[in-house]
């Protein structure tokens, strides 16, 4: 009996180490360069003095990024297409002739500790317009047409519009396009009626908005309180946080004078790093369209790879300009981000670009 019972623990532990065996060989067999995705976390930073006017001429070495107290470090830099002529990128251009170097080219990126920052003009530019087609529009709806009308037709050939209305519900008249005549034909097809849901709307514009790379924005043109939303003010403002959209919203003075709903815009825009504007009559309305345009093209984008973090909820971003000279501007960025589920159910890193696959892991 105990001779039938060591030569069955035997035979057991034979196949044991078998099926061991074959598991670690098939393991071996199994390919380990997973494909990963990479992210880069985006903030399209704006820079003013005390006067408001926009200081260009930056460099990465001149702005400090950190993440829940964690120093990051910039891994690429963009400017806007038309900077370069201020105070700042004059004195930099004396500065580099007198020591005879030249300004630093665009290099690659090593995702998994980039050795260098990749300095360049920003590529793509994606741009959402959102108008109000409720029944507060009916007196101001032509003049509200064409104040979108010029904003459209003053961007630059970069950039890519979309054009969406609202009321009750999202219309998406024209989807993003290079083409300025095709967007304002959507402008034009546009007309008024029913309750405003704008906090509905401005939601799912912003998860159109969020897949896309380079910067993106947001345009509202709001001639009233939201009385048909179901999702809250909060909800979009996170979302747009999260995912780097910049809102800027323009409304009339009839959301003015409502205090609820003026707060509420001035949250989600500054949340986003965007601003709200409130135009009393026609003439402030193509103003405040002229300064969101001048916005744009004065925007910094830093970008960088997040240090580790066990944080997987709200994390808090600083960005600071470096040296005394820079202490008496301002900074106007989003100034967190949460992380949100990916399409696979695991977290990832958002508010982010991704990097080309196969680049390496996060």
């Amino acid at each position: 009996m105990t001779r039938k019972w060591f030569t069955s623990i035997g035979i057991f532990a034979c196949l044991f180490f078998l099926q061991g065996a074959r598991s670690h060989h098939a393991a071996q067999d199994v390919p380990l360069n997973l494909r990963v995705n990479v992210v880069l976390v985006q903030l399209n930073v704006a820079v003013t003095d005390n006067k408001g006017n926009y200081v260009t001429g930056l460099r990465p070495e001149d702005f400090s990024v950190s993440e829940d107290r964690i120093q990051e470090k910039v891994s690429s830099f963009e400017e806007s297409q038309e900077v370069g002529h201020g105070p700042m990128e004059t004195a930099r251009r004396e500065r580099d002739a007198h020591d005879g170097a030249p300004a630093p080219p665009a290099v690659a990126l090593n995702p998994g500790d980039p050795p260098a920052i990749s300095i360049s003009r920003v590529a793509e530019s994606n741009l959402f317009i959102l108008f109000d087609t409720s029944n507060y529009m009916y007196r101001s709806f032509v003049f509200a047409q064409d104040a979108i009308t010029e904003f459209i037709r003053s961007m630059d050939d970069a950039t890519k519009i979309a054009f969406y209305s609202y009321s009750r519900n999202l219309s998406r008249a024209t989807t993003l396009s290079s083409d300025p005549y095709r967007v304002i034909g959507g402008v034009r097809s546009t007309v008024a009626g029913d309750d405003a849901a704008l906090y509905n709307s401005l939601l799912l514009t912003v998860k159109d908005a969020s897949p896309l790379r380079g910067r993106k924005a947001i345009v509202v043109f709001s001639n009233g309180p939201d009385n048909a939303s179901s999702v809250p003010p909060e909800d979009v403002a996170e979302l747009a946080q999260s995912t780097g959209t910049i809102i800027y919203i323009i409304s009339t003075r009839q959301a003015e004078e409502d205090p609820i709903c003026a707060a509420a815009f001035e949250r989600v825009s500054r949340a986003s790093g965007g601003k709200a504007y409130f135009a009393r009559n026609w003439r402030q309305e193509k103003e405040a369209f002229a300064a969101i345009r001048e916005d744009l093209v004065h925007l910094y984008t830093l970008s960088y790879y997040p240090q580790p973090n066990q944080n997987r909820g709200w994390r808090s971003i600083k960005v600071k300009l470096v040296g005394k000279d820079l202490q008496k501007y301002h900074i106007r960025t989003r100034d967190g981000y949460r992380l949100l589920p990916s399409a696979g159910g695991l977290e990832s890193d958002t508010g982010a670009r991704e990097a080309p696959s196969g680049t390496g892991a996060n």
